[in-house]
């Protein structure tokens, strides 16, 4: 079983309140000692839009690597993956979507264009013998375009696999599948890809995430990215729980006899870390807003201003 710890970038960049570099140092040693399989460290993407992880290269630098543990992180493109060569992380993640409104809203572009972009990823991470994950946003349900067909998502991971992916992460984004349709993706997939190249990323906006990951158990997906106490959210349902809690899915496979290896006492000592800096005061929808205003940096919760850019 591989817990993939998300709350460094997943987490961290949806909060509004800033948090020091020494304190997110802290809480990915913290979480080293946790027994989680892999940490998303954070993102190299551009300090101008994503404020909150703009000390990549530095909370990198200051880590403690722990045998056993991989310390990955999330490149938007060639710059980012440049970076993180520097930074010497163990593993990069690309994201694109199973929704082509979703992707032309959040990365200014189509799926295929995505994918062309991944190109030079994904050759260059090779030949540095580097694994490279692909996100696959959106694949139950969009804020856009409603519910999402399985088959769009299969030829989605299709092509990421075609490129040279590694690992495909299907993607909840906002929260809205039920075990059903996870299983409904899955009985597709997986007679195309074997399921120890594929991870699940759920939300727990409606409260499914965990009975999500479960359905997916049958299936042998043994990958299941979660968040040290559901740090994050989703910008698209201000107000609701984000990223599935790490404790909650470690309880949740301990009760139906896995050994997770994970401590969640551990998780709990991680969290405290950032205490003196978390805030209730997260991405709100303004009434007369699209759904991008949650994550707008401009937004401050009111009236929306139009000036939504793409941040990466």
């Amino acid at each position: 079983m591989r817990i993939v710890e998300v709350g460094p970038r997943d987490g961290l960049q949806n909060e509004t309140a800033t948090v020091p570099t020494a304190a997110k140092i802290a809480f990915v040693d913290a979480l080293s000692q946790s027994g989680v399989a892999e940490i998303e460290v954070s993102a190299f993407v551009s300090p101008r839009w994503v404020p909150q992880l703009s000390d990549a290269s530095e909370v990198f630098q200051g880590i403690t690597r722990y045998n056993g543990v991989l310390y990955s992180a999330l490149v938007p493109n060639r710059k980012g993956l440049d970076r993180a060569f520097a930074a010497e992380v163990d593993k990069v993640s690309v994201f694109t979507a199973a929704s082509e409104t979703f992707n032309q809203k959040n990365i200014n572009t189509s799926i295929a264009g995505a994918l062309q972009r991944f190109r030079p990823i994904t050759a260059a991470a090779g030949e540095a013998g580097l694994p490279v994950r692909g996100y696959v946003s959106t694949a139950f349900w969009c804020a856009f375009e409603g519910k999402i067909a399985p088959r769009a998502v299969v030829r989605v991971v299709e092509q990421l696999m075609d490129i040279g992916i590694a690992e495909v992460a299907i993607s909840d984004t906002i929260g809205k599948a039920t075990p059903d349709e996870v299983r409904r993706l899955l009985d597709l997939l997986i007679p195309r890809m074997a399921a120890d190249r594929i991870a699940v990323h759920f939300h727990d906006t409606y409260g499914r995430g965990v009975e999500n990951m479960l359905a997916a158990w049958p299936y042998g997906i043994r990958t299941v990215d979660a968040s040290a106490g559901g740090l994050g959210g989703c910008p698209y349902a201000p107000g609701a729980s984000g990223n599935v809690a790490t404790g909650d899915v470690v309880a949740a496979l301990e009760a139906h006899g896995v050994n997770t290896g994970v401590n969640r006492r551990q998780l709990d000592r991680a969290l405290e870390h950032l205490a003196p800096y978390r805030t209730d005061d997260r991405r709100k929808l303004p009434p007369d807003g699209s759904p991008l205003c949650a994550a707008c940096p401009h937004s401050t919760g009111e009236n929306c201003c139009g000036r939504y850019q793409n941040p990466f």
